[in-house]
Parts: C-alpha cells; structure tokens; sequence
C-alpha cells in the first residue's frame, strides 16, 4: 500500500488530540503521541512518511497485520447488509461466528457469550462463576492483567489495580515465574510443585467453600510472558476440582494463535470451565470479546436467568470479522507460522541476542509472544526499571528502537517482541537487527561482571 507522506495534516491530527482526546492510563498534560496515518501487514507508518515494523502488534491483538483484506471484505459485506442489531435476535454473523469459536475449543462447549472487548469478557465470567457455585471470592495472580472494568480490575495484579479496586472478594496469590522465584526453587519441577503448594494453602485459608474461581491468564501477557511449568495449570485443574472451584482462563492476549496453538491453554494438558477471549479473535478491527462457556455452567442458565447484556453483544461487524479472521488463519496457515517463526526464527534470534548482550537476562516466550527480561546485573538479577515504572535505560532503548524503524512494547524493565502471527521471517531477522542495534547502545547500563 503507497501512501503520500502529509505532514500539514499529521499537525491537524495531533492538534485535535491534544485539545479533544482523553487518553487512557496517562498524566494528560505531557503527551506526545505517535501519529499513525496507516497500516498493511506487519507495519505501519506515521505522515511524515516514516515506516515502522510493528513489533508490538499494537496492543498484542493484530494477529494477523494491519488490513487484513479478507477481513476488510467481510467488514464491508456485512456493512453494506446489515450495520447493527440487538442482541435479543438471532443474526447471521453472530451465529456464524459463534459456530466458528466453539469448534475450535475443547468438548464440552457449546455456546459463546459476545461482549465488547477482553475486560467485559472476564466481568461476565466471573459473573458466570459465582452464580453458578454460589461462591463470591475470586483467586488470580499478582502478576496479571484481566482488564479495566469493577471486577476485572480487581483481579489484575499489576499496579494499574492499586487506584481502582472497589470490587470485593478478590484474593491474590504468587504464580510459578522461575527467574524470579518467590519460593527459592531452582529448576521447573521445584517451582512448579511450590506454587502449587503456595496456592493450596491460600484456598484453605481463604476457605474453599467461598472461592468461585481461580481466573489464570494461560500464559501471562502483560506481566511478563510467563509460560506455566510443566505440570503447574494441570495441578491447578486438579484443586480447583477438588474443591468445586470454577477454572478461567484468560485468553484475550494469548488466545488466537499468539503461542502457535489457537488457544494458549493447548501447550498444556488442561480444560478450563470458562474462556475469555478477545483481541485476536479478529486482530481488533472491531472491538469485541466473548465468553466461551463450558455446558454445564451454560445449563445453569437454562431456566435461570442471566443477569448481564451489553447492547453491541454479538455486533455484526465485530462477528462477521471474527468469521473472515478465523477462516482467513485456517485457510493461510497463520497460527502453523506463529508455532514455526516462535521455535526456528524469533526464540533463536533472541536467544543469540542474549549471549551478545549482557542486559538480556532471560528469554522466554512461544510463537510470537515473547519477552526479554532486562537486568542491570545477571548475578542478581538486578531489574533495569524498578517494579511500577521505567527508567533512563529503557528510555534510551525504545527510543533507539524505534528510532530505527521498528515499533516496541515494553513493560517496566521488559522489552515484549510480539509481531504478528503471519509475519515472515525475512521480517523477523530485520526486527532482531534493529534489536541488536539498540541493545549495543544501551549496553552501557550494565554494571555486573
């Protein structure tokens, strides 16, 4: 796709931003948004006329690029028949995509809960747990992100929960993170065994006959691309049955073929009763989300009723694009190129970064979803921002990275390497160059031996 560079109209762009746009987890005063005019594929560019290879799937949700054009088609067929309905009727596009989602998760599941993005999908499962255990308490990582709404916010873990919780009944606990051990383990097996201890103790305190669910990401976005140790969700499955515990997963980032499965939780040896999913059920053109609900917990609605809805549940554009998404995914292979780029191409590429630059840590990652844990010093493990906040360091680094035409995301002291899931390898290696540039510059920030 050519595009004329137009810098008059990015001033006007930016001019109406600052003086009409509020924008989200931000002091308004200071920003300086990046101007985005367009996209196609694996970038972007701004209207200067730069180009950017989009590294971080804008929010970890294009799965599959910028201007998919099947998906465009699909948006606009559906446009030009029918723009909207509400969700007390039946619609094609929604029934379709519904059909579409449940034949890709496991047995059992029959029926899907439309909502408007990843947050209203974790505030309708929790809403779904706890009426159908008669429970309230909900369990999640302290190391998690579920969303921006009362009871998603709850259950995240991060810092963004701290000014926001006015939920009750959420409990949070310590998950598996290996490099970072909260149980002084040493290898998987050990850190798997503890967390799991960890978390058995606290439903026994906390009381098991109180506990709804136990809401896990599959693997955890946000807080750092955690991957369960082996064994670790499957211990999970086996408390939470034991204890008649309701098990979510949370899919909204990994779910869509970010891990090169459909769904994150297929790298491991577990159901859940409930799937949240979201953004890369249709790369976000839409926005949309969903519940994908296990039959039994479905059956406690049969004569009961659901006490939730959302007016754009189920909206036509969003599920004709969920419908052309997944067929468009099935049809070029694209979560086989997530699994394929993740094991011979990005894990390798950042791996041998690693053994160039000291700052790198740990890599861990699958598919296309893959952080760097950055350190001052690897005997210590010292991070290169605190828990919270950034730093000079990782100022310095984005701004170098993105300097050489490459888009990141980071997260306190991690750099996230999230292209999307049909990015070719020639795209790959030009992002791990830009990346071992930059590295090479910020090198200067580490003090260990």
């Amino acid at each position: 796709m050519s595009f004329t560079p137009d810098p008059a109209e990015g001033q006007r762009v930016l001019g109406l931003d600052r003086a009409h746009v509020f924008h989200s987890w931000s002091a308004q005063a200071a920003l300086n948004p990046m101007l985005i005019a367009g996209g196609e594929g694996s970038y972007v560019w701004d209207y200067d006329g730069n180009r950017f290879l989009d590294f971080s799937s804008q929010l970890v949700n294009t799965n599959i690029g910028h201007q998919h054009p099947k998906v465009i088609a699909a948006i606009q067929e559906q446009a030009a028949l029918l723009t909207t309905v509400a969700p007390q009727h039946a619609n094609a596009a929604r029934g379709d995509a519904a059909k579409r989602i449940v034949e890709l998760a496991p047995d059992g599941f029959n029926k899907v809960f439309f909502t408007n993005g990843g947050a209203d999908a974790i505030e309708n499962a929790i809403r779904m747990a706890r009426l159908h255990t008669g429970r309230r308490k909900v369990l999640s990582f302290y190391r998690s992100y579920h969303g921006n709404t009362g009871a998603a916010i709850a259950a995240t873990g991060d810092p963004r929960r701290w000014p926001n919780e006015f939920a009750d009944d959420h409990v949070h606990f310590f998950g598996p993170y290996l490099y970072r051990s909260s149980f002084w383990a040493t290898t998987e097996a050990e850190e798997a065994e503890r967390a799991l201890q960890h978390l058995e103790q606290v439903i026994t305190f906390e009381g098991p006959a109180t506990i709804a669910s136990i809401l896990l990401e599959s693997v955890v976005g946000t807080a750092g691309v955690l991957i369960p140790p082996p064994g670790y969700l499957e211990g999970v499955r086996a408390l939470c049955d034991k204890h008649g515990i309701m098990l979510i997963l949370d899919e909204v980032m990994a779910g869509f073929g970010r891990t090169g499965e459909w769904f994150a939780f297929e790298n491991f040896d577990v159901v859940p009763d409930l799937i949240t999913f979201a953004k890369g059920s249709n790369s976000g053109y839409v926005p949309v989300g969903g519940v994908i609900i296990s039959d039994p917990i479905a059956a406690t609605f049969d004569e009961r009723v659901f006490p939730g809805g959302l007016t754009y549940s189920g909206h036509p554009l969003a599920c004709a694009s969920i419908v052309a998404s997944i067929d468009a995914m099935k049809e070029e292979g694209i979560v086989e190129n997530a699994k394929r780029i993740g094991a011979d191409v990005l894990g390798p590429g950042l791996r041998e970064l690693a053994e160039r630059h000291p700052v790198i840590g740990e890599v861990r990652g699958l598919g296309v979803f893959w952080a760097l844990d950055l350190v001052t010093d690897r005997a210590t493990r010292e991070p290169l921002a605190p828990y919270g906040g950034s730093s000079p360091a990782m100022v310095e680094l984005l701004g170098e990275i993105k300097k050489r035409g490459v888009l990141p995301f980071a997260n306190f002291n991690r750099l996230h390497v999230v292209p999307p899931c049909n990015v070719s390898d020639t795209e790959v290696k030009d992002g791990l160059a830009v990346l071992d540039e930059a590295f090479g510059v910020i090198d200067k920030h580490y003090t260990g031996a």
